[in-house]
């Protein structure tokens, strides 16, 4: 079986591969695709005989929703979708007998998944199954977020815990295989979700992921200088451990963003 997975966390995607070649030496993972732009031009590029037999497709990726992909291509191939939302938008896109798996994916979940794929795969001679709306789905996604985001985190540190409020935290930032919140008086400490996750449990009035390792807080930013045509370069109070950079394909975002 050949698999594409679309995945903008590459921690996540290399997780996920490992994952299913070890249900299954069999699977072969053709490429690992990042964004809704860069999965657009290589499975555009495919001869229909090339295309892989089932995708894995995060539902945001880091330049737009995964759903352009589909709408753009027209694409029939049969998707997994993982996705960090909560179980009641699942349930409402599990209504269009597509599989979805929450992150972090569970790896009984995910052979379920495959085996329901292999189930499900029709006779040439068998009409397809409908297509769902991705149109519906899209705008389902878009209202899925929650209305009451979290204001709070317990965070440990040694055997001292601490609840921290949303509006003390700076930063949050990924190193070292971990992510980590920042306070506004600069401590630090491990917290247990991604920022994949942490983007749909946060107000997005007060929070921007402004690349793959940063999501940062309004009061968080101290100047913000053109550090290139296609680059900004933000200066962070406290100061981060590293430059930190808006995204060359989050940038007309950001600057939404900022002038809201």
């Amino acid at each position: 079986m050949n698999v594409v997975i679309i995945e903008d966390e590459m921690l996540t995607a290399r997780r996920l591969e490992k994952l299913l070649t070890t249900l299954d030496p069999a699977i072969r993972v053709m490429t690992r695709l990042q964004s809704v732009a860069g999965a657009i031009a290589w499975l555009g590029s495919q001869p229909a005989d090339a295309l892989p037999d089932l995708i894995f497709m995060d539902i945001h990726l880091e330049d737009d929703i995964a759903f352009r992909i589909i709408d753009e291509l027209k694409l029939t191939v049969p998707i997994i979708f993982t996705t960090a939302y909560d179980n009641y938008a699942i349930q409402a896109f599990k209504a269009n007998s597509i599989d979805y798996l929450l992150k972090p994916v569970d790896e009984d979940e995910l052979s379920t998944a495959i085996d329901k794929f292999r189930q499900l795969r029709l006779p040439a001679s068998r009409p397809p199954a409908p297509q769902p709306d991705y149109t519906a789905l899209m705008n389902l996604l878009q209202k899925s977020t929650p209305a009451d985001f979290k204001d709070r985190f317990m965070v440990s540190l040694g055997p001292k815990i601490n609840s921290i409020s949303t509006t003390d935290i700076a930063y949050f930032f990924y190193e070292d295989r971990s992510t980590w919140l920042t306070t506004h008086e600069g401590q630090r400490y491990p917290i247990e979700y991604s920022l994949d996750k942490l983007i749909t449990m946060l107000d997005p009035k007060h929070f921007f992921r402004v690349n793959r390792a940063f999501l940062v807080a309004l009061p968080a930013i101290r100047s913000i200088v053109t550090y290139s045509a296609s680059k900004l370069k933000l200066e962070l109070k406290p100061a981060a451990r590293e430059d930190v950079f808006v995204s060359g394909d989050r940038m007309t975002d950001f600057k939404e963003w900022l002038g809201k």
